[in-house]
């Protein structure tokens, strides 16, 4: 983490031409609004002493973030919502800074070490990618074509030493679109760097549709014995009767793994990891989802929701919820408040009655994006 260094996520747009009753930045991508994106990315990233998050809707900012960042708000244009940081962070002794639209979740953290590296020589770095649009300018009635070869699209994160953009950002008077603008405007060098075409910006409310929503349903019983720990949802409950498998015997785990990988018509936990194999002999089985979990991201699958029974007449459910909704939502990469569990018994009746087993069904809901 580089003391100096300070990162900016502007969410405060106005999203005219988005044409929803929510604004793009707030809306849902990929399961997350889509500012949380680049929030949490950079968050993650550990590059960054001070993260700035420029927004007028300060209560959808989730708990977990509010000890990592600043929240200000914005101002009536972009420039405005800029400069209102730009000050902020005059107090912060900074050298460089980085400047990102909310509207841009898909930049990658490569991209942002390549601008840092640049601004050890540079007092202004900006990504760009090359038109592949036949591009015209319109000028007085008259019409021209421009060589596409000439022309650049540029993207965010920009960054700048912090000196020099401060004191263009306080003298400008015009609306700018980016602050690469105000380099230009001052005659000032600017350092281009290669983008990325999967770092687009998010402008239209088809932008962020998803393709297909699938639902899958989990089931899983384990004995219970003496001997044995006991996990449920990836923690240990303290209790003389533990559960009896090849795994830890987690049942809660196993059941989501069954219903993530029905809904993504992946098999089942079997098939993926044989009782048969000694590799997989007492593994614990947040391993296992774990390894669901990265296999479903890398084909475009994002969880919606999860919703669990566990049903047994002891331990109670409830005095555990918390922790085992907290345990899952790490496990998974989800947000907690996409985790439902349910405590449930059976009256005392059966073998789970007569406190022999537990067990534990899931319904899961995935979206397929492109």
């Amino acid at each position: 983490m580089n003391m100096s260094n300070c990162f900016i996520i502007l969410a405060a747009g106005q999203s005219k031409r988005f044409k929803s009753v929510n604004l793009k930045q707030y809306t849902s991508y990929k399961n997350k609004p889509v500012f949380e994106h680049s929030l949490e990315k950079i968050i993650k990233s550990k590059l960054f002493k001070h993260i700035i998050l420029v927004t007028n809707k300060k209560s959808i900012v989730q708990k977990k973030y509010l000890s990592s960042i600043k929240i200000l708000k914005g101002g009536k244009e972009r420039n405005d919502s800029s400069l209102n940081a730009l000050k902020y962070a005059s107090k912060l002794n900074l050298k460089n800074i980085l400047i990102h639209d909310a509207a841009r979740p898909n930049f990658s953290i490569k991209l942002v070490n390549k601008i840092l590296y640049n601004l050890k020589y540079n007092k202004a770095v900006i990504p760009y990618i090359k038109s592949t649009d036949s591009i015209k300018y319109s000028l007085k009635k008259s019409i021209y074509n421009l060589d596409k070869k000439k022309l650049f699209l540029t993207q965010t994160p920009q960054g700048f030493k912090f000196d020099d953009l401060f004191k263009f950002s306080k003298l400008n008077k015009f609306q700018i679109e980016d602050e690469a603008s105000l380099f230009i405007n001052n005659n000032s060098p600017i350092k281009f760097i290669k983008g990325e075409k999967e770092n687009w910006k998010i402008t239209y409310i088809n932008d962020v549709k998803n393709i297909l929503n699938f639902y899958g349903i989990g089931f899983d019983v384990h004995r219970l014995v003496k001997g044995r720990k006991l996990y449920l949802g990836g923690i240990k409950i303290k209790s003389s009767l533990g559960t009896l498998g090849h795994s830890d015997g987690d049942p809660v785990l196993h059941a989501i793994t069954d219903a993530v990988l029905g809904a993504c018509r992946k098999g089942d936990i079997g098939q993926k990891f044989s009782d048969k194999n000694k590799k997989f002999k007492n593994i614990r089985s947040s391993i296992l989802l774990k390894k669901v979990i990265y296999e479903i991201k890398k084909n475009n699958f994002v969880i919606n929701n999860i919703d669990i029974n566990i049903i047994t007449q002891t331990p109670k459910i409830s005095k555990f919820k918390n922790k085992i909704i907290k345990s899952i939502s790490n496990i998974c990469e989800i947000n907690e408040n996409q985790i439902n569990v349910k405590g449930k018994t059976t009256e005392k009746l059966g073998v789970i009655g007569k406190e022999k087993a537990i067990a534990c069904e899931v319904i899961a809901s995935i979206a397929k994006h492109d």
